[in-house]
């Protein structure tokens, strides 16, 4: 039976939620003039707009009528708030698990020193990390292909290293990446075209592919055309801020190598694997950098090498390396390929492409003469070291199926239940778990933009999902104007990074106790689904919040999403990190539990004591 409301209720409702409703549009207004002032003019625009603005209602939410006694009064929350004060202007570029001079402490052979050496705990920094003086909005997607402020990233080398090939020019205020490389002298749509005559890239059966080496990330930016997504990585500093470029940019990339761990990607992820010029020793290590890319790359999928050695016998000279050190790198490198049961399709000029075939039948004999990963999960890589050993093909019915099952092209399989679930290869998840996430998200996704207008406008281009799932949220934002780097904690205790390649979707295996590897101010979205309810009791809320901050732009967004108790944490603490905040009830209502948290981090850049708008 129904029953009357107490009038009193009511009208603290109707005001809480007048509360809200005026809170956001003061909020999503700061946000959505900042968008429409246009590049190069954050800093301007910002503070001119927090002047003209009543955003008092962004104060800290007095939640003590509809929370009960339990909570703490607003007086009480703020007393205890820690103000985080701007790190030195040095750091502006910070990496932590990537710093130049740690890195020189490490071991120089097989590129150990460059990969992942977070510091200690003595040594993090507790501090915001300041973007450089003039930083400003990077351009929209497709023009951030071509264009990059030159405040953002004030780096020349790569204009004399590179000049005579076409990767980057400076001119004036931008850098303008004309789409050359290397190996792609006349551009790489030339180059990706010529690739498309043999693997079938313009089909949706190449999805997903990872450039190693990547520099600039040319190839992976103009794959986009062809809505294929690239993974690109590169080392910190091999030549200067190549990664911090790719991103700029608004490609996908992160700061990595082939080194002695292995690849932070689930086995079979990729459609396609890249290596354009990459100068990582294929024939060298007993093979087990190939073997690695064999662990990564999906049955049927390709392996491009453009470049020393390929065509050796015309290049030597112009290469300038010995002819027999070239021939044999080429001899490991056929060797190897035959070992991994690599069908050879093509090799002309400096380019040659294999494929790995849909499943051991095509080469019984593969199993006798290699050495097999005794690893009973091929997925299970955080801090793992390579070995020489090749990861089994799963079992198929018949000699014609496609070993781990069969995908369909893109975007049909964005949506479409993965093999990694009909098969029933992730405990826990079923078919109607999937397609109900899928459809949750779809809601969740409806609600975000209900309440930020500008979503899905362009506005945010380079997303991180920081505990992605079943990928559900990257497949409900999907779009041309932006892609989502879905992160699977490696403390979760379902792995379904698996299924999220499957979807044609991007990922990658991270621990949030520790720093991304990425370039500070390098992600215009990002989103945290129960992530401080999976990390409360593994480490500090203060290091994760902390490094959500470092890797957003300045006028990022951030989403939260969690109970109730750990988002009133988490709002007290970034309440003195400069970020405006904002939390809002679950879409079903005020007494579900969970909770959404919408921040902005305010324009702030080095060298300034102030910023855009007040704690």
């Amino acid at each position: 039976m129904a029953t009357k409301g107490n009038p009193g209720d009511n009208r603290t409702r109707a005001s809480f939620t007048l509360f809200i409703v005026v809170g956001l549009c003061c909020f999503f207004y700061l946000l959505g003039a900042w968008q429409r002032s246009g590049f190069g003019k954050g800093d301007s625009i910002a503070q001119e707009v927090t002047k003209s603005a009543d955003c008092s209602v962004l104060s800290n939410l007095n939640v003590e009528s509809h929370h009960g006694n339990g909570v703490k009064k607003t007086d009480d929350l703020r007393s205890e708030i820690k103000v985080f004060e701007p790190c030195d202007d040095r750091f502006v570029d910070y990496t932590p698990c990537h710093d130049q001079m740690r890195a020189m402490t490490f071991p120089r052979e097989n590129m150990n020193y460059r990969e992942r050496h977070c510091p200690p705990e003595n040594e993090k920094l507790h501090c915001l990390i300041p973007a450089p003086k003039g930083y400003v909005t990077p351009f929209p997607w497709p023009k951030s292909r071509d264009f990059v402020p030159f405040a953002n990233a004030p780096y020349k080398s790569l204009t004399v290293e590179k000049a005579i090939q076409n990767w980057i020019q400076y001119e004036g205020d931008v850098f303008r990446f004309p789409g050359g490389g290397t190996q792609f002298p006349h551009g790489a749509d030339a180059y990706i075209d010529h690739l498309a005559s043999v693997i079938p890239i313009n089909n949706g059966m190449v999805r997903t592919a990872l450039d190693t080496g990547c520099g600039v990330a040319s190839w992976g930016a103009y794959l986009f055309k062809k809505n294929v997504i690239a993974m690109s990585f590169a080392p910190r500093d091999s030549h200067e801020a190549q990664v911090q470029f790719a991103l700029e940019r608004g490609v996908p990339a992160i700061i990595g190598v082939l080194g002695t761990i292995k690849l932070p990607y689930p086995s079979r992820a990729f459609d396609m694997a890249h290596c354009s010029r990459c100068l990582i020793p294929w024939g060298g290590n007993s093979g087990k950098y190939m073997m690695e890319v064999d662990r990564v790359l999906r049955p049927g999928g390709y392996w491009v090498l453009s470049g020393p050695p390929i065509n050796w016998r015309a290049n030597y000279k112009s290469w300038q390396r010995p002819k027999d050190e070239l021939e044999n790198e080429q001899r490991n490198i056929e060797e190897t390929a035959k070992l991994l049961c690599w069908e050879k399709k093509y090799e002309k000029g400096e380019t040659a492409i294999w494929r790995k075939r849909v499943n051991k039948s095509y080469c019984q004999e593969r199993d006798s003469r290699v050495t097999m990963c005794k690893s009973k999960n091929a997925d299970d890589v955080w801090y793992k070291e390579m070995e020489a050993c090749v990861t089994p093909y799963p079992e198929t019915d018949n000699n014609d199926d496609v070993s781990g099952g069969e995908l369909k092209p893109f975007p049909e399989r964005l949506n479409d239940v993965t093999p990694r679930i009909t098969s029933d290869s992730v405990p826990g998840i079923s078919v109607e778990l999937f397609l109900e996430d899928n459809k949750l998200w779809q809601k969740h996704v409806n609600a975000y933009k209900r309440v930020n207008k500008i979503i899905d406008s362009g506005r945010y281009r380079n997303i991180m999902d920081m505990n992605a799932g079943l990928g559900s949220f990257a497949a409900a934002l999907e779009s041309p104007k932006s892609w989502v780097m879905s992160v699977m904690p490696t403390v979760s205790k379902k792995d379904t990074l698996g299924v999220i390649f499957e979807r044609g979707l991007i990922g990658i295996y991270h621990d949030w106790c520790e720093a991304f590897s990425t370039y500070p101010r390098t992600y215009d979205l990002i989103h945290a689904n129960g992530l401080f309810s999976l990390y409360k009791d593994k480490c500090s809320y203060e290091d994760i919040l902390l490094e959500m901050d470092r890797i957003l732009r300045p006028e990022g967004t951030v989403i939260i999403r969690d109970s109730e108790t750990e988002v009133m944490k988490v709002k007290r603490m970034v309440s003195g990190m400069r970020w405006n905040t904002k939390m809002v009830d679950h879409e079903d209502g005020p007494l579900v539990s969970e909770k959404i948290l919408f921040a902005v981090k305010q324009y702030w850049v080095a060298g300034e004591s102030n910023y855009t708008s007040s704690r």
